[in-house]
């Protein structure tokens, strides 16, 4: 198990490990304003949900994300010395937290053009990288990313489905591979389960 990680809703993850950190958070269900750095990996409304940013940010929140979030997030009350603004590939570091950014975008598909500047985020923690895909088909960008533990939609439609996702954790090989992204607007608890079955042996599947 990985208790440092909770996967809360959707794509919403909380990571709690020396510092508190929010993936995208959403539908989050009390107002803790624990956050300490707030990544979001696009501004689709299940990604970039303002009333949710509102309940987990503080007065030091640092928050993380794409050009076209900068000026929402300063309506929100975020001073622009606390805003980072990120492109794809590119190297950051805040709050003593290393991380880069993995290109998301869909191949095939309009809903994430690779023209948007979305991003996944890689990011080091305690020495363990860990891969937030954001929302992302398979590219020649996600196949060489190297981590150890993979946070991958499986939900279908606007992202990878189960079967892709396994087949893009079965080229990266992570050590531990986590689902994301199905099972509220997209995708059913079914499709974690294929996801585990066709993810090879020796990869650890968290649900």
């Amino acid at each position: 198990m990985l208790p440092e990680v909770k996967v809360l809703c959707h794509s919403s993850i909380r990571f709690d490990k020396n510092l508190v950190i929010y993936f995208d958070p959403y539908k989050i269900q009390d107002s803790s304003h624990d956050a300490d750095i707030i990544f979001c990996t696009h501004t689709h409304y299940d990604h970039f949900s303002e009333d949710d940013i509102l309940k987990v940010m503080n007065e030091k929140t640092i928050f993380v994300g794409t050009e076209d979030s900068y000026v929402k997030v300063l309506r929100l009350g975020f001073s622009e010395e606390r805003i980072r603004i990120v492109e794809p590939e590119n190297h950051y570091d805040v709050l003593g937290i290393r991380f880069e950014t993995v290109p998301a975008y869909n191949i095939g598909k309009p809903y994430h053009p690779k023209e948007n500047g979305w991003v996944g985020y890689l990011i080091e923690i305690g020495g363990v990288h860990y891969y937030v895909a954001g929302d992302t088909d398979i590219t020649p960008e996600t196949k060489n990313v190297k981590c150890d533990v993979a946070l991958v939609p499986i939900g279908g439609r606007f992202t990878m489905n189960a079967k892709e996702s396994a087949s893009l954790v079965n080229t990266i090989e992570p050590k531990i591979a986590i689902p994301t992204h199905y099972g509220e607007i997209v995708g059913t608890k079914e499709d974690g389960e294929l996801f585990k079955k066709l993810v090879k042996e020796g990869i650890r599947v968290e649900i």
